[in-house]
């Protein structure tokens, strides 16, 4: 996107058919889209696979963008949809892979404390890859990209209440699974 162009003048040049428009929507997306699609299948494959779906989806249906939402929350139901439709293509439950890069990695510290965070970050990992696809994607709309819960209904089309609900249950799952974790921090640190 150039800096005279706002993302509402790009989705408008994109609805008249302005490929350098839609090539520039991309290259502002690609790498959320990806992102998202990565961290709810776990496979470097699958998360290119949807993501090339998702925006062969966005070319075709540009026009039908409202602009009664914001068009990120837009885009987020689209990627939410194609993950599930994968996920129902392939019938499989795809791991979620510990390779993802964890922030905090780079931090600076001892080995040992290095080690010990990215054990952490592969058992937390783990145990959003075990949640079912309906509880991963809310977790992961709300901790990986930032959403609010308003934001995470409207992407995922459902009610507030339903997006608490399914929060709800995916944290208390986690905690479940991840309760031996409790306090390696503050012990490890």
């Amino acid at each position: 996107m150039s800096d005279r162009q706002t993302e509402a003048e790009m989705i408008e040049a994109c609805k008249q058919g302005d490929r350098e428009a839609f090539r520039d929507l991309f290259e502002a997306h690609k790498d959320r889209v990806y992102t998202i699609a990565f961290h709810y299948s776990g496979n470097e494959a699958m998360a290119r696979d949807v993501s090339q779906q998702v925006f062969l989806k966005l070319f075709t249906t540009i026009n039908q963008f409202r602009e009664d939402s914001h068009f990120t929350t837009w885009l987020y139901r689209i990627v939410a949809n194609a993950c599930t439709d994968e996920h129902r293509k392939r019938r499989r439950f795809v791991p979620f892979s510990p390779e993802v890069e964890v922030r905090y990695m780079t931090e600076q510290g001892s080995q040992e404390r290095r080690f010990h965070r990215r054990e952490v970050a592969e058992s937390v990992h783990g145990a959003i890859s075990e949640l079912t696809p309906k509880l991963r994607l809310p977790i992961l709309l709300k901790y990986v990209e930032g959403l609010s819960y308003d934001e995470i209904a409207q992407a995922l089309d459902l009610s507030i209440g339903t997006i608490s609900s399914r929060l709800n249950r995916g944290h208390k799952i986690l905690a479940r699974k991840l309760g031996h974790l409790r306090g390696e921090f503050v012990a490890g640190e």
